[in-house]
């Protein structure tokens, strides 16, 4: 509970400092807060505590909360020169960030149901606000405006299968849910199956997974690209954990329901994910479907449900969030510089900025799964995950797609490498390589040595 506190306490202070016009101390005291909350996770690790039966900060709930802070931090590191450049209300964007944050960590240790709508919602409100923070843009405009009817379509489902779990089993308490399943396994309710597909339907829509992912490409390429990259990593992070939690945990007796129309929607999402991918020719939007892709792979966690699904997730976010945040990071300094994002943006790259250029080439390695990559160690996990069961013929699809990726990751480093571009160099600001270094250092060092977050959780 310090953790919400100490964000939201940092979001009221921001808010009234931006006030009183101390734009230099937005910044330190944002990342002061988030050091604390991040102090707060680690300080409460393996205490358990549940908070009037609303909230459990447990392990699984500590890891992605940090995550969660960490990304989060290296996103205002990154953004620092465009609030600057773009923005007299500051102020706004830091508060808007906070309390989405702070809807993320409710979102990853909810224990009742209505704790997961509220931090749903906490969380959607402020990015479709986010989403069109430039008022004089119109594609930022477009983008808000389709989150946010996306966004409350999939909350409708997310609040019509909570109603109908709530009419089956009179509580929205998630330990009582799971006793009413484990202790009338013959005699579940209809409305309770109806209720787990439209919950399935409302968190797939928050997560981008197809076929409910149609949103998610223009909402990536049209809203701000810092916001983009907070949704592509920290957002979907919180999605997959509120996901895990319910499914692989409360509603795990009935898995046999609810596998068939799961093992469906992954198999669309890697297929949609990647082969659009492929076609792409704007770097952001690639990487937008490349996401969709990465949720399939996420979703292989709920097809074989085993004690270490819960760990093999966060190894798998972990990978995802570094390797998007240097793809992101070196994203932004390129469009800063040429204006665009198209892949034609990164020609030369290696000569112009070597740093940049090979940190951007460990990241899509990562991503594409390579050895020695965190990446790879991920998506060993997941398939190793879903081979318990002995789905090979999941598998067998799974690689199929992750050959494709190969072609779209590898499109951009032969871009830096291989082809000419102006003869423009591109400055590296310092906190730039901060986050780029860190991030590098992170996706090298969990590839090699995976044992180290293996058992966290």
């Amino acid at each position: 509970m310090n953790i919400i506190i100490t964000i939201t306490v940092t979001a009221l202070v921001v808010l009234y400092a931006g006030l009183f016009k101390a734009k230099k101390a937005l910044l330190p005291l944002t990342l002061i807060g988030l050091l604390t909350s991040l102090a707060f996770v680690v300080t409460s690790w393996n205490t358990n505590q549940t908070y009037y039966g609303m909230m459990q900060m447990d392990n699984f709930a500590l890891a992605f909360a940090g995550l969660a802070i960490i990304g989060t931090f290296f996103i205002f590191l990154l953004t620092q020169n465009y609030f600057a450049a773009n923005s007299e209300n500051i102020a706004e964007y830091f508060t808007l960030m906070l309390f989405a944050l702070t809807g993320i960590v409710i979102m990853v240790s909810y224990k009742n149901m209505s704790m997961l709508f509220i931090g749903v919602e906490i969380m959607s409100v402020a990015l479709y606000i986010l989403a069109g923070i430039r008022k004089n843009n119109f594609a930022s405009n477009e983008a808000s405006l389709k989150y946010f009817l996306m966004g409350a379509f999939s909350t409708g489902f997310l609040l019509f299968g909570i109603t109908l779990i709530y009419g089956a089993t009179a509580s929205f308490d998630l330990d009582a849910i799971n006793k009413y399943l484990v202790e009338n396994p013959q005699q579940v309710s209809p409305l309770f199956y109806s209720g787990v597909i439209l919950l399935l339907v409302g968190l797939c829509f928050k997560i981008g997974a197809a076929p409910f992912h149609f949103w998610t490409p223009d909402v990536y390429e049209g809203a701000p690209t810092w916001v983009t990259t907070f949704m592509s990593t920290v957002v979907k992070t919180a999605g997959f954990a509120a996901i895990l939690r319910l499914f692989a945990d409360t509603f795990a007796p009935l898995h046999d329901f609810w596998l068939p129309p799961l093992m469906v929607i992954v198999c669309l999402t890697l297929f949609i994910g990647n082969v659009t991918a492929l076609f792409q020719k704007n770097f952001k939007r690639m990487l937008a479907y490349s996401s969709i892709s990465h949720a399939g792979y996420l979703l292989f966690s709920l097809v074989s449900l085993t004690a270490s699904s819960m760990n093999n997730v966060f190894v798998y976010a972990a990978a995802y969030t570094f390797a998007s945040m240097i793809a992101f990071g070196v994203l932004i300094l390129v469009k800063q510089k040429t204006g665009n994002d198209n892949f034609e943006s990164f020609n030369g790259l290696g000569k112009r900025n070597p740093f940049a250029a090979f940190a951007l080439t460990v990241a899509m390695l990562s991503l594409a799964g390579i050895p020695l990559t965190a990446g790879f160690i991920g998506k060993y996990l997941m398939f190793l995950n879903v081979m318990h069961d002995y789905h090979f013929y999941l598998v067998a699809f799974a690689i199929l797609n992750a050959l494709v990726g190969f072609y779209y990751y590898f499109k951009v480093i032969v871009a830096m490498y291989f082809k000419e571009g102006a003869e423009v160099e591109l400055e590296t600001p310092v906190q730039y390589k901060v986050v780029l270094a860190l991030s590098l250092i992170i996706t090298v060092f969990l590839g090699i040595y995976p044992a180290v977050i293996l058992n966290l959780i």
